[in-house]
């Protein structure tokens, strides 16, 4: 081969511009290669909040379980207050009458919470694209009456 037919093979021709083809195949491999890089820039980022929302949730955990045990402190805390002055057993019955009524009205409310929840379709969503589905029909019952 000439030079000039050898440059133009690798890239370059005889005034050392690449061809065309050349060109696309250099643009295919650098979109290649930063697709693959920012898949693994992402992938790292991912993983770091990954690990960041587990301990997160490990801690938030650990907070409830700490609330849980300090809930149960304050009851046992109105029972013994109750002992100071009446009889025990009418004491754990009162603290138990109030956690039990705290107890019902908490699962009333959620029970209620739910029903207004469903059917957990949006309502509004629904009744706006039935509105946009009825001027759709009736512009094109105009358009072909028109």
């Amino acid at each position: 081969m000439s030079a000039v037919t050898t440059n133009a093979a690798h890239g370059g021709g005889p005034t050392g511009s690449a061809s065309t083809a050349d060109l696309v195949s250099q643009a295919a491999a650098q979109i290649s290669t930063l697709v693959r890089d920012e898949l693994a820039l992402a992938k790292l980022e991912l993983a770091e909040k990954g690990k960041r929302a587990g301990v997160g949730g490990g801690l938030l955990g650990g907070s409830a379980v700490l609330g849980w045990f300090g809930l149960a402190l304050l009851v046992t805390l109105a029972v013994v207050l109750l002992d100071l002055v009446w009889p025990l057993w009418l004491a754990v019955l009162v603290v138990m009458v109030v956690v039990f009524a705290a107890a019902a009205v908490a699962a009333l409310l959620g029970r209620q919470k739910l029903k207004a929840a469903t059917p957990p379709v949006p309502g509004d969503a629904v009744a706006g694209v039935q509105a946009d589905v009825q001027t759709i029909k009736t512009a094109a019952r105009r358009g072909r009456h028109g």
